[in-house]
């Protein structure tokens, strides 16, 4: 087995991976570092994912990183477009450097005498292992399966003679003209498609169990465009920034202290974006506001769709596939040539690898998450979790942020590991993820828990987060540090 040293592994060149190294690239240039990527390039989710109308479901100025403005005239943009912000902030940062593809992580082992992590990867075009040092570990490898979605057994679905699909694995070529498409799921990738297949000249339908919150919001800021005017770019790219995180937070705390005046305004919207189509029971959920993830269409392209007869929505239950579509348990029959299953994805803690401390393995379902960015017990490992109710990025910059202090603090104090740890003796622990979404609720057995009080809570508040992360003293109780 080969081996390599460096000071940081960044595992994953995707959203998360690429900022990371962009910013100690910026703020700490003294350390050296690599990032392993299991596939052949750069991009993670947004080079993965070839579905038709593929894009960002949070704004471009608070998706995009503090330190990279985003230039184009549209809000919500589509992932070539994030691709390419991407790979401009890999070469500005010149990360490309740092990066070694077809490397999938295996397993990690922290030696608490020699205060470093082996991680052996997996070279996936030539099956060579290899083993590399470092002495942190940037874990930026997402939250889900990269090989494939989710999709549930559907009763007889083999019978079915058509086409299924799945947006993980979209065909590069699909032909959808004039063909019976139904699209099972009511998450954002479904909302995504449904307009998309329409224009393409399908005949779509929608099936879902049950209804999703969906709003339309214009595709271009014009508070953006004034203040683009106004003000030079950096400045104009902060406000319109900052603007978006406090419409964000004021938005998100409404639908949790209001959630019934909420409910109606939500709802009254897709009703004049629906036209005729009834809204009820179709885009009426059980569930209050953000107790699971919005879904956004952007110019309202999703409502304009079944307003003009392109799609339908369908409310109702999977009986079983036939050879020409699907049977609902209501008796009825869905004609399809092709069944899209936009079921959700397949949620995988820190890309499935195998943890170890001093060659045991490590439970990271008993651990706490400390601060949103450490596990409890495991020295010199930063984990990049990014918001549910607000832009991901928002919150892996503030890690990196963070870990940047940490770092410049280890070496002013001559130390080499730092190691969360409980200090209380009443932290009760809480699911980490806050959504009662299906993805989320399959995976909870698997991952660490957050605690009921700080620091050990997840926030999903960037202005809380702000404070912990940027301003708040780097020593705490609950850190030990070692030389």
């Amino acid at each position: 087995m080969n081996r390599t040293h460096t000071d940081i592994i960044i595992i994953g060149a995707g959203l998360s991976g690429i900022g990371a190294a962009c910013h100690l690239s910026r703020k700490n240039p003294d350390k050296t570092y690599v990032v392993l990527e299991a596939r052949s390039e750069i991009g993670g989710t947004w080079s993965l994912f070839q579905y038709p109308g593929i894009r960002s479901d949070s704004d471009m100025y608070t998706f995009g990183y503090s330190f990279k403005t985003w230039e184009d005239q549209k809000s919500f943009a589509d992932g070539p477009s994030i691709l390419k912000y991407l790979n401009e902030a890999a070469d500005e940062y010149k990360v490309r450097d740092h990066i070694i593809y077809e490397q999938r992580a295996l397993s990690y082992n922290f030696d608490t005498k020699e205060k470093l992590w082996t991680v052996t990867t997996l070279n996936t075009a030539t099956e060579e292992e290899t083993a590399y040092t470092c002495q942190f570990i940037f874990s930026c490898s997402g939250y889900y399966n990269y090989n494939k979605g989710y999709t549930p057994e559907f009763k007889d679905q083999y019978h079915f003679e058509g086409e299924i699909i799945h947006p993980q694995k979209w065909p590069k070529k699909l032909d959808v003209v004039d063909k019976k498409v139904v699209i099972i799921g009511s998450g954002a990738t479904a909302v995504t498609i449904v307009p998309e297949l329409a224009a393409a000249g399908a005949q779509v339908v929608m099936l879902q169990r049950s209804p999703t919150y969906i709003a339309a919001l214009p595709n271009k800021d014009k508070i953006a465009a004034r203040l683009k005017r106004f003000f030079p770019k950096k400045v104009a790219y902060r406000l319109i920034r900052y603007k978006n995180i406090f419409y964000g937070i004021v938005f998100f705390n409404l639908c949790k202290f209001f959630p019934e005046a909420m409910k109606r305004f939500i709802i009254n919207g897709a009703k004049k974006g629906l036209g005729d189509f009834p809204v009820d029971p179709h885009f009426i959920p059980n569930y209050n506001p953000w107790e699971q993830r919005f879904c956004i269409a952007p110019n309202g392209d999703f409502f304009r769709a079944i307003r003009k007869g392109k799609a339908s929505v369908v409310t109702e239950h999977i009986d079983r596939f036939l050879t020409n579509g699907i049977l609902l348990k209501s008796g009825k029959t869905l004609d399809a040539d092709m069944i899209i299953t936009a079921t959700g994805l397949d949620l995988v803690a820190f890309g499935g690898v195998k943890i170890k401390l001093d060659s045991e393995p490590f439970d990271i379902s008993k651990s706490f998450v400390y601060k949103g960015l450490m596990l409890s017990e495991l020295p010199n490992f930063f984990i990049f979790v990014g918001y549910t109710n607000a832009s991901w990025t928002l919150k892996s910059d503030l890690t990196s942020e963070y870990i940047s202090r940490v770092l410049k603090y280890l070496d002013k104090h001559n130390y080499k590991a730092l190691q969360a740890k409980v200090v209380e003796t009443n932290l009760k622990p809480v699911p980490l993820l806050n959504l009662n979404s299906g993805y989320i609720n399959r995976a909870s057995n698997m991952l660490p828990s957050q605690g009921h009080k700080a620091p050990w809570r997840v926030y999903q508040n960037y202005v809380l987060d702000y404070k912990m992360l940027r301003v708040d003293a780097v020593k705490d109780k609950r850190l030990s540090f070692f030389k």
